[in-house]
C-alpha cells in the first residue's frame, strides 16, 4: 500500500507511521510541526516524502497530496490522526478555542478526506482511518469542543464510508481512550510524573468518569496496530465502523 498519515509528526501519528513502515507500507507524512515531522522521517528507514502543511489550508493539503503522488505512487491508504485538544466548560470557554478546534478536527479533516477521497473515487478503490476518541460517544466533563468536534468527524467518516462504498473504498474510524502521549500529558498536574495516569485509570467519581478495566492507559502503538489492520485486506468487508480502543472504559453496550 501506498499511504498519507496526517499528524505524523508525534503521538499516535508517529506510532502509525512507523507500524505501516514495519507492515511495507510506502509513506507520505503530513504535519505541521516541521521539527516533529522530521525526527518521525529520521525514525524510519526508507525515504518517504514529508509535508509540512497546516490542514486548515485547503490548497496547501491538495498541492501535498498531489506531488505525494507524484513523487511516491497513486495513494490506496489513509491515516488521518491530526487533531488538537481544548478544555473548558461550555459556559465559560472561550469561542475562538471552539472555533479553532472545529477548524482543525473537523474543517481540516474535511479537507484532508475530500482531496484523498477524490483521488480514490478515480481509481475506484482505497482505504481510510481516521482516529477519533472515546470523547465523541461518552460525555465527559470539560471537553464539550473537543467531544463535540469529535462527534461531528465521526459521523463524517461515517456518511463517507456510505457515499463511497459503491466505488469498493472503505472509511473507518479508530476511536482510542486515554493514551500516552504530550496530548494526554498535557491535562497532567505535571506532564512528567507518571503517578498522574493512576486517577485516569482508577476514574474519578466527582466528574462521573469511568475507569479503566483493563488498569492501564494505552500506547501509541496500542492505536497504531489497530489502524494499519483497519487499512489492511484483513479487514476487507468493514466499513463505517468506529473501533474503540480504550481498555474497556466507555462500557459500550
Amino acid at each position: 500500500m501506498t499511504t498519507l498519515v496526517v499528524g505524523a509528526g508525534r503521538g499516535i501519528g508517529r506510532a502509525v507511521a512507523l507500524t505501516l513502515a514495519r507492515a511495507g507500507h510506502r509513506l507520505a507524512l503530513m504535519d505541521s510541526d516541521a521539527t516533529a515531522l522530521a525526527e518521525t522521517t529520521n525514525c524510519l528507514d526508507e525515504a518517504t516524502a514529508a509535508y509540512t502543511v497546516d490542514i486548515r489550508d485547503a490548497g496547501a493539503v491538495g498541492d501535498a497530496i498531489d506531488d505525494a503522488e507524484a513523487r511516491i505512487g497513486p495513494l490506496t491508504g489513509l491515516a488521518h490522526v491530526a487533531g488538537i485538544l481544548e478544555t473548558g466548560s461550555i459556559l465559560d470557554s472561550d469561542p475562538g478555542a471552539w472555533q479553532k478546534t472545529y477548524d482543525v478536527n473537523v474543517f481540516g479533516l474535511l479537507n484532508v478526506v475530500r482531496h484523498t477521497g477524490r483521488i480514490m473515487r478515480e481509481r475506484r478503490s482505497g482505504s481510510i482511518v481516521v482516529v477519533g476518541s472515546n470523547a465523541a460517544g461518552v460525555p465527559r466533563m470539560s471537553m464539550g469542543a473537543y467531544g463535540s468536534s469529535k462527534a461531528a468527524a465521526t459521523m463524517l467518516v461515517r456518511i463517507l464510508g456510505l457515499e463511497v462504498a459503491q466505488y469498493g473504498i472503505r472509511a473507518n474510524i479508530v476511536a482510542p481512550g486515554s493514551t500516552d502521549t504530550d496530548m494526554q500529558r498535557s491535562m497532567w498536574p505535571d506532564p512528567e510524573d507518571d503517578a498522574h495516569a493512576r486517577p485516569v485509570i482508577e476514574g474519578d467519581l466527582a466528574t462521573f468518569k469511568a475507569g479503566i478495566p483493563l488498569g492501564r492507559i494505552a500506547l501509541p502503538e496500542d492505536i497504531a496496530d489497530s489502524v494499519e489492520f483497519l487499512l489492511s485486506d484483513r479487514a476487507r468487508h468493514i466499513t463505517m465502523q468506529s473501533l474503540y480502543v480504550d481498555g474497556g472504559a466507555t462500557l459500550r453496550a
